[in-house]
């Protein structure tokens, strides 16, 4: 799941609405430290800029903090979904399903490929698809009519991929995991076995973001894992031109130059200056996890008895991308806060209230929970870096906007 990039905020010391910060307080905001300056100039100091061992080493590092046998580097988020529609071979015509609350992305990259998208519902409990409105949906059709679906762990909260596997098996359907926002988050399956958001064991595909505002930042990047050997050495391809050298899968060989483009791929890799910051960057991705739950855990206890403000739901395995409440005030509890120098976000404008997906025939009013959501919900400042009186600050003017 992609999104636009914090804008620079300023604001001036002497009529700073936070005076005791003197700073304003984004909704998000990277990390970027001596050693990863360190990293990045050592790359450049490498004999390769790009195509180097600095993406295979990347890879392999993320591969084993998530727990997937396989992972492949690429230029975004949104290529990373758009290169499992095409391995997964999505096809003119091919229906599949995706949730309305989550960046368009999500739901672009089964058009990119020439298929339909449907939309489902959320829980109103968890903010996630609704799999009892999905198992319905697709009782309600012909077996076959659904090819896919594309499942999103919202704001770090992990789908029940279990049940979602279990439902996949029953329908004939192909489960790509957008994981963006949860890095990290774990969840048990019943039966007391846990297991990793994106770790390849439940969905084809899984993909995360390494855009600034998400847990790690590559600057602009993002990744593919999968459990599969076949998917990964596909998107290996895919992802170069549809380009292979390797000598086992040539039609012929004329010598050392000689490559062969065998399916018609794009140019979505991501360089060793990337792959260098994101090393760096994994070095302390578990920590900033850890800083991340207990900033969530002081929300928590903040509201809850803050008259009207609903904390974000909780799960244990939470990853915590954002912290998102809801408000029957939120636009006026939005001004507030940017009054004040804390710049808040909303996380999503449902994906049928886009024109492009009105122009496909989706309404206002097909799906009433999530945008009972969206008229309220508000995404407040989570990053591992917030501190304490920056947290206090934020948690004091909503109080002060409630009261």
């Amino acid at each position: 799941m992609g999104s636009f990039g914090c804008p620079v905020y300023t604001i001036n010391p002497l009529t700073a609405p936070n005076p005791a910060l003197l700073k304003p307080i984004p909704y998000a905001r990277q990390e970027v430290t001596q050693d990863d300056l360190a990293a990045v100039e050592a790359a450049l100091r490498h004999d390769y800029l790009t195509g180097g061992p600095g993406v295979g080493q990347f890879e392999e590092k993320f591969a084993t903090y998530i727990g997937a046998p396989y992972a492949v580097a690429v230029s975004s988020g949104t290529a990373a979904l758009h290169l499992c529609a095409l391995a997964l071979e999505v096809t003119q015509g091919d229906r599949w399903l995706t949730t309305p609350l989550t960046f368009v992305a999500s739901a672009n990259c089964i058009l990119y490929a020439g298929g339909q998208i449907d939309l489902v519902d959320i829980d109103p409990e968890t903010y996630l698809m609704d799999l009892d409105v999905l198992e319905q949906q697709l009782q309600s059709v012909p077996t076959g009519t659904y090819k896919g679906v594309v499942g999103v762990d919202f704001a770090g909260y992990p789908l029940d991929w279990n049940r979602l596997r279990q439902l996949a098996d029953t329908y004939d359907l192909k489960l790509i995991e957008d994981s963006c926002h949860a890095p990290g988050a774990r969840v048990h399956d019943g039966t007391g076995i846990e297991y990793g958001c994106g770790d390849g064991s439940l969905a084809d595909l899984a993909i995360f973001s390494f855009h600034p505002t998400k847990h790690l930042t590559t600057a602009e990047g993002g990744i593919v894992t999968t459990g599969s050997k076949e998917l990964y050495q596909k998107l290996i391809q895919l992802r170069n031109h549809g380009i292979t050298r390797d000598r086992e899968l040539l039609n012929e060989d004329h010598g050392g130059w000689y490559y062969e483009m065998q399916m018609l791929g794009f140019n979505y890799r991501l360089s060793d200056l990337h792959c260098a910051l994101g090393i760096s960057q994994l070095s302390r991705t578990s920590a900033n996890l850890k800083r991340r739950r207990e900033i969530a855990h002081r929300y928590d206890e903040a509201f809850a008895s803050t008259p009207d403000i609903r904390p974000a739901p909780f799960h244990p395995g939470h990853a915590y991308h954002l912290y998102v409440i809801q408000s029957p005030d939120r636009k006026a509890l939005y001004n507030h806060l940017r009054e004040h120098g804390i710049f808040t976000q909303v996380h999503y404008i449902p994906v049928h209230f886009q024109p492009y997906y009105q122009e496909l025939g989706f309404q206002k009013g097909q799906f009433p929970q999530v945008e009972a959501y969206y008229e309220h919900c508000l995404s407040l400042p989570m990053f591992a870096t917030l501190t304490d009186k920056e947290q206090d600050f934020v948690i004091e003017k909503i109080r002060q906007f409630r009261g």
